[in-house]
């Protein structure tokens, strides 16, 4: 149809009929259509119609206080909300808890993949996502109060595994934003922070012969938009608002900056050196977690400061920083402008982001902390009569390889003071305790994490816990931190305690810490077995890179460090599948091989299945006494090792 879309807010929320189930998009601020919102209030106020409406949100469309959907917060208007983070919406969160509406808090990521089910009109998402949590209908199955009867999610058994099934909602009605629109309808979204669900939600509302009403900045003519450039097409689009520019913030918090859009990159300099204080020195402990290569999220809160150390320490560039709207590289942005991010260096759908997310493609999650137990089980979803909602929280947490919990140990007034010869002093000790006998309600699950092998840590000012078999163990203490006085009194339970080791005392101290020489040391070092009887250092070199003579002078340390350790000439067994080394340092690289070969080998056999590394090693190493022997499977080295005479039988 050629007919132009474009109209007034008002005559597009005109268009909605009582009964409609409408969803709406928004990260916060980005992405969240303001002016379709107050026209709706609008009409609401002026004529109580349309009444009892479902609103469906993944991630909170507001401020915390007025803006966004509480501007929705009204008996009649909303009859059922279905919504994945509450704690932006306050006042809509008020309807839910005092029993006035049907609500419902899903895992956002699960919300996110129910639009696109909703346009494929499939029954529903299947996923592993939030077993043993608040949202397993053996729990709550995410319903909020006593009103919400229905049940959207079971628990279905298939191969003898179990999974949640979370059954698809009808959208009738999608608000959603970008920047441009032509006459057709056409929208692309150059000016904003994130894509969000806009293309998926439209599409489930057009499938079920809705409406989709988009407000944008700016009008275009037709068939002059790049069709690259369109994110959600005009077939899917009835309705075009151009909305007053005091309604179309780029964030709730920035009303335009064209880093967070793409347009322009910003000096990794020019991010601020956080003060010493106890949500720097907790993110300076989750720091030395940081995988060097590795992919990573950070929550909204406490672990945002993290992305601050990182760039403190030089360690930004070997890391790469995801945010679950769609983010990929860069510098997250917190506050109001959460979502957002510079230097980015791709933006997918959130749907998509939740696909990689949900597979495990995160190395690491840094995530906050309200209430833990003594079975690990963490709270951050609900808190007596405030609802907070879980957010992404569930998908991130339960999926990621790793996962660091990062919070104060108390709270409530809490103030602590770094005396003089770096030992950590409480000067006044938080209100609120944390670790409490049992959680309010379960967002991560203690023992399903541990049924995955999943690592798990709790990072404190004070103290560092770690997820084991037997429940929480105290792993770490700060220096001049008592366990009986300032720890053990303060929890409803006592953790595991066996060996437990001292804080590094870096973390104490002003000044950049050695991040960078530290974690590339750790990350090596983990990647060394030493088999005392038989003499052989094992070194798994796979996925491995050499990239500048940091890295070169890393491989000297931890192996001389090693070598210590074991106190004799040791056989080196090297796996380089996959190793990766810069040309400009290979010479220094294959230097200081030689020197390790002379010092502290008997005989060294490498591998690789790799044919050219094969070709590669040989030959920078053909002039070199550590040339020794290439093969191209571990068992090959082991048996050539094992007829040599340098190894004993006694070490065979």
């Amino acid at each position: 149809m050629n007919r132009n879309k474009v109209v007034t807010a008002d005559e597009a929320i005109a268009l909605i009929r009582d009964g409609d189930s409408v969803s709406c998009s928004g990260f916060v601020g980005i992405g969240t259509p303001e002016e379709l919102i107050v026209a709706l209030e609008r009409r609401f106020v002026t004529t109580q119609s349309p009444r009892d409406l479902t609103l469906v949100f993944a991630a909170a469309p507001g401020d915390g206080k007025l803006r966004g959907v509480n501007r929705l917060a009204y008996e009649g208007l909303i009859k059922r909300a279905i919504g994945g983070h509450w704690a932006l919406v306050p006042r809509l969160a008020q309807l839910a808890t005092d029993n006035l509406i049907e609500a419902y808090n899903l895992p956002l990521g699960t919300i996110s993949h129910l639009y696109r089910d909703a346009a494929a009109h499939r029954a529903g998402t299947l996923s592993k996502v939030g077993l043993g949590t608040f949202v397993d209908p053996r729990q709550s199955g995410g319903r909020v109060n006593q009103r919400t009867q229905e049940e959207l999610v079971r628990v279905m058994e298939i191969d003898g595994e179990e999974w949640l099934f979370y059954k698809a909602f009808a959208v009738n009605v999608a608000l959603i934003r970008g920047t441009t629109a032509d006459s057709a309808g056409n929208i692309t979204m150059e000016h904003e922070a994130l894509l969000l669900d806009a293309q998926a939600a439209a599409m489930a509302a057009r499938n079920a012969n809705g409406l989709v009403i988009a407000q944008v900045e700016r009008i275009a003519a037709a068939g002059t938009l790049d069709p690259r450039s369109v994110v959600v097409p005009g077939v899917l689009v009835d309705c075009v608002v151009v909305a007053s520019p005091e309604l179309h913030h780029q964030t709730y918090g920035t009303a335009y900056n064209a880093a967070f859009s793409g347009e322009l990159r910003v000096p990794a300099n020019r991010i601020a050196v956080a003060a010493l204080d106890e949500r720097k020195l907790i993110a300076r402990r989750c720091a030395f977690e940081l995988p060097l290569g590795g992919v990573i999220n950070l929550g909204i809160g406490m672990p945002e400061v993290l992305g601050a150390v990182a760039a403190e320490e030089r360690v930004l560039d070997h890391l790469t920083l995801t945010a679950e709207p769609g983010v990929i590289g860069g510098m997250p942005k917190g506050g109001l402008d959460f979502g957002a991010a510079v230097n980015t260096q791709a933006l997918l759908h959130q749907n998509q982001q939740f696909d990689f997310y949900d597979g495990g493609g995160l190395d690491l999650a840094c995530l906050g902390m309200a209430q833990i137990d003594r079975a690990g089980n963490v709270n951050v979803s609900r808190f007596g009569t405030r609802l907070a909602g879980a957010g992404g929280f569930i998908n991130i947490s339960q999926n990621a390889r790793r996962v660091v919990f990062a919070g104060t140990f108390t709270a409530g007034g809490l103030e602590v003071c770094i005396d003089d010869d770096g030992k950590l002093r409480i000067v006044t000790e938080g209100r609120a305790p944390k670790f409490v006998a049992a959680v309010e309600q379960i967002t991560f699950s203690g023992p399903q994490a541990m049924s995955k092998r999943q690592s798990v840590h709790y990072v404190t000012e004070r103290c560092v816990f770690t997820l084991q078999p037997g429940g929480l163990r105290l792993t770490e203490v700060a220096p001049g931190i008592d366990i009986e006085r300032d720890i053990l009194a303060h929890m409803d339970f006592r953790p595991l305690i066996e060996k437990v080791k001292c804080m590094d005392a870096r973390l104490y101290r002003a000044g950049p810490m050695g991040l960078s020489a530290a974690l590339l040391d750790l990350q090596l070092t983990e990647r060394l077995s030493y088999d005392g009887e038989r003499n052989i250092l094992f070194v798994n070199f796979q996925g491995y890179s050499i990239h500048d003579m940091d890295d070169v002078d890393s491989v000297r340390r931890v192996f001389a460090a090693q070598y210590q350790q074991a106190g004799r000439k040791v056989a080196l067994v090297a796996n380089y599948d996959g190793f990766r080394i810069e040309e400009s340092v290979s010479d220094s690289y294959f230097a200081m091989v030689e020197e390790l070969h002379a010092q502290y080998y008997s005989t060294a056999t490498r591998y690789t299945t790799s044919a050219f590394m094969r070709m590669k090693l040989g030959s920078s190493l053909s002039s070199r006494q550590g040339a020794a022997h290439l093969f191209e499977t571990q068992a090959e080295a082991i048996e050539f090792l094992r007829r040599r005479p340098l190894i004993s039988p006694a070490q065979r």
